[in-house]
């Protein structure tokens, strides 16, 4: 991404961690948990491998259409697990988010530097693309939904649940991968 080294490389440690995590809840017996917590692992390394700054490695030119393939499938699996299961319009967003940043991406390095920004008549004055702002609202407004359902509620767990299994770490991961697309789309 275009943005400064330092939290290029904490995003890419946050989004690798959460990538981790979500292979360890892969193992829950649960089949419907395996395949979001699958899905989400992709997220997360996919996030932790666009996250690394410019300044440490420039993919080459063919990877980034390769990663908007890859991600596009992903959007085309969610779109059909969303007739089933309205959780996965959530998966359709962020890999259709995907896509949207690697074709930005894979676009010529003119269009990234300083002198376009300033020429935002195509992107309504603001300098910021029109799904880019959309994007961002989403984001923001999912974060907030995720933080406020972390919030513990009275009561908690009764007994011991494996690492794995915990909802609240499924919550925190997919709440570090909003926090993550957040910072990914605003250096873009």
């Amino acid at each position: 991404m275009h943005g400064p080294a330092s939290p290029g490389w904490l995003l890419v440690a946050l989004c690798a961690a959460t990538g981790a995590y979500c292979l360890l809840r892969m193992r829950n017996g649960d089949e419907r948990q395996r395949r979001a917590a699958g899905g989400e692992a992709l997220m997360g390394f996919g996030m932790a491998v666009m996250a690394v700054p410019a300044a440490a490695f420039t993919p080459p030119g063919w990877a980034w259409p390769v990663y908007a393939a890859v991600f596009g499938a992903a959007a085309l699996r969610a779109l059909w697990a969303a007739r089933s299961d309205a959780h996965h319009l959530h998966h359709l967003v962020g890999s259709s988010a995907m896509v949207y940043m690697a074709v930005a991406m894979a676009s010529p390095a003119e269009h990234h530097s300083p002198a376009h920004a300033d020429a935002g008549a195509a992107h309504g004055g603001s300098g910021v693309p029109l799904l880019t702002g959309a994007l961002l609202l989403y984001f923001a407004a999912y974060v907030l939904v995720s933080g406020v359902r972390l919030l513990p509620a009275a009561g908690g767990p009764a007994g011991v649940v494996a690492w794995g299994d915990r909802p609240e770490l499924a919550r925190a991961c997919r709440l570090s991968m909003g926090i993550g697309m957040l910072a990914m789309l605003l250096t873009m």
